[in-house]
């Protein structure tokens, strides 16, 4: 998910330089959105993988 993440970074930065902002400005905000996705997707991991370890 994080490699998404970068990509769409590129894809932004590469749109503002080349001046269409509408897209640059769209894939700010799904790698924003993917980033925190993947952000609790690895929170939650690690409090379940942590509460397996405490049972066994």
């Amino acid at each position: 998910m994080l490699g998404w993440v970068v990509t769409f970074l590129i894809i932004a930065l590469i749109a503002g330089i080349l001046g269409f902002g509408g897209i640059a400005g769209a894939s700010v905000e799904i790698a924003k959105i993917i980033f925190f996705v993947a952000l609790v997707l690895f929170l939650v991991s690690a409090v379940v993988g942590m509460s397996r370890r405490r049972r066994i």
